[in-house]
């Protein structure tokens, strides 16, 4: 076993700026909440906007965020996903490799590196999101990245990968990999709009390979139809087969399903700066924990301070890394 944790997901640049009003939003014609897809001539020119209000810049994607999150609290952690030949993809590879040692990244010829422009109300973290999936979604080819999944505890894949050709193509031979080589599949659905709009796609991944998956409330509710949090968790369990089942529930923490037995684990309570990649941290604590020992319980826990760390600050990825430490002392870790 070389890695811990390995994963496959879309490689966006986050880049990140925190405004005081909506203005900008209003006079960008954004709705206000909510994710914009454009092109990279749009986000360009809405980039130009914000350029000089300190934009913080770092690794993103929501599988990446997971990742980094195990290679930051300590974790042997891998992580593939193409990005562009252009600066913005190498300073994504520096970025990861910050955070993990390394990388597995495809570059593009030719391409230009996906991008998630989120634009952050100061008054209550509400993030307006502006995203140029770029080269990300050309994923066509792993190289030799499925040996390095043969070699892991954990595989860990989200439901953006299995929208569309050719990467749902490749995450599922990266999920049949792991399968056969009894290595834990691991998919966090990352948005109600993955199950609404692929709800056949996501539920045959669940069923044939998943064996921790992570979902928040409204997730849960799209893929089951219980808003009950407990209900869904034993639904996703015992009706597609998986071992391990988080349902996270905001500010009213998160149960998980294990092996037939409820933990409900408490949110880590902070005053929140920017929700960017909270679910994404907690998926990257948990399975830290999870890959190195700890009990369920404490594995949550460590997540949800992991989760509420990422909240307290500009970013998915938490930057502190004497915070981080001081959460893993605190639960024992």
């Amino acid at each position: 076993m070389n890695w811990h944790v390995v994963g496959v997901g879309n490689a966006l640049m986050d880049a990140l700026v925190i405004i005081d009003n909506d203005e900008l939003i209003d006079e960008l014609r954004l709705n206000r909440g909510t994710m914009h897809p454009v092109d990279h001539d749009q986000w360009q020119a809405a980039f130009e906007r914000v350029r000089d209000l300190d934009v913080v810049f770092d690794s993103g994607g929501s599988c990446a965020n997971t990742i980094a999150t195990v290679g930051r609290l300590g974790g042997r952690a891998l992580y593939c996903g193409q990005v562009g030949q252009d600066q913005m993809g190498q300073e994504y590879a520096a970025h990861i490799t910050k955070s993990c040692g390394g990388h597995a990244l495809r570059f593009l010829e030719g391409g230009n590196t996906g991008k998630c422009l989120s634009i952050i109300s100061r008054a209550d973290a509400e993030r307006t999101m502006l995203t140029d999936l770029g080269a990300s979604v050309s994923l066509d080819d792993l190289g030799s990245f499925p040996g390095e999944i043969e070699r892991a505890r954990v595989a860990h894949f989200t439901g953006y990968t299995l929208l569309g050709s050719p990467t749902r193509d490749v995450v599922t031979q990266a999920m049949a990999v792991a399968k056969a080589n009894g290595v834990k599949v691991s998919l966090d659905a990352a948005d109600p709009f993955v199950i609404d709009a692929i709800r056949d796609t996501f539920s045959t991944a669940v069923r044939d390979f998943a064996d921790i998956v992570f979902l928040n409330a409204e997730e849960a509710r799209a893929l089951t139809g219980h808003a009950d949090a407990v209900a869904a968790a034993n639904a996703v369990a015992d009706g597609f087969g998986v071992t391990t089942v988080v349902v996270k529930r905001g500010k009213d923490g998160s149960v998980v399903r294990h092996e037939g037995t409820l933990h409900d684990i408490a949110v880590h309570a902070v005053d929140a700066v920017d929700t960017t990649g909270a679910g994404d941290a907690y998926a990257g604590g948990f399975l830290y924990g999870l890959t190195h020992g700890m009990p369920i319980e404490q594995a949550g826990r460590l997540a949800s301070g992991v989760a509420g760390l990422t909240v307290s600050q500009i970013g998915a990825v938490v930057h502190d890394m004497d915070a981080l430490a001081q959460v893993k002392a605190d639960i024992g870790g």
